[in-house]
């Protein structure tokens, strides 16, 4: 698994591509928190990292898929999933070594972005950031970022196109992540099922875990959807 792992983040970081994506998504951050006036933390007043994790997941949706799209599409085309198949490594440390290298580089991303918390810090003239709410909000992100993953693993299962496997990958995440909530807005569904609509959603347990307050229905609610579409992967390599 280890070893599968390794391979991702390797290969991941021996592409210029890798550091252009990451570059674009610290940059794209940067100005919407710093630059653009309407979302500037700068002028809210008051120290808050709300702007920035409202907007991140919106830059994960497609860098995730982006990332994951050449995991197992890119080996069927080359043809290394054969060589694959020949190393004594089952199926599900295949796919789990794959997810946790997808993980460790998004890890590697967010971790510059606490630099936004630290310099809101030291900016503010208003006290302190809350921090139980900032600490909730990046499991939030870990947690979403997870899922995301999870998604785009198993699109990239399915074939041999990273463009398709990213295409997919992307739309499956932008209807979970956003999809039921605006379901759960139409209004055959007011005031009736529209809250548990909404609960499917992953931006609803997002927002949920993002308070601060570790809720175990969210934690649940994200390990069920990412070992779902593991399982869905690890299913799709079998058959292979």
């Amino acid at each position: 698994m280890w070893m599968i792992c390794k391979k991702e983040w390797n290969q991941f970081f021996s592409s210029i591509t890798a550091y252009v994506a990451l570059i674009i998504f610290l940059l794209l951050n940067g100005l919407f928190l710093f630059v653009f006036p309407d979302s500037s933390m700068l002028n809210f007043g008051y120290a808050t990292l709300t702007p920035f994790f409202d907007f991140v997941p919106w830059v994960l949706l497609f860098l995730i898929p982006t990332i994951t799209m050449r995991s197992l599409a890119d080996e069927y085309k080359s043809g290394t999933f054969e060589l694959l198949k020949t190393w004594p490594i089952k199926p599900a440390a295949l796919v789990f070594g794959k997810f946790l290298g997808a993980f460790l580089i998004i890890i590697a991303a967010l971790i510059p972005t606490l630099v936004y918390a630290f310099s809101l810090q030291h900016l503010s003239s208003s006290g302190g950031l809350d921090i139980g709410a900032t600490i909730g909000s990046y499991i939030g992100l870990l947690l979403l970022s997870g899922a995301f993953i999870s998604i785009g693993l198993a699109a990239s299962s399915f074939t041999n196109n990273t463009v398709v496997a990213f295409i997919a990958g992307a739309f499956v995440c932008f209807m979970l992540y956003i999809g039921f909530d605006a379901l759960s807005k139409l209004p055959i569904f007011s005031g009736t099922l529209d809250y548990y609509i909404e609960m499917l959603g992953i931006n609803f347990h997002y927002q949920s875990v993002s308070r601060g307050v570790i809720d175990t229905r969210d934690l649940v609610y994200f390990f069920v959807i990412i070992f779902f579409f593991l399982f869905i992967t690890q299913k799709n390599i079998i058959q292979r």
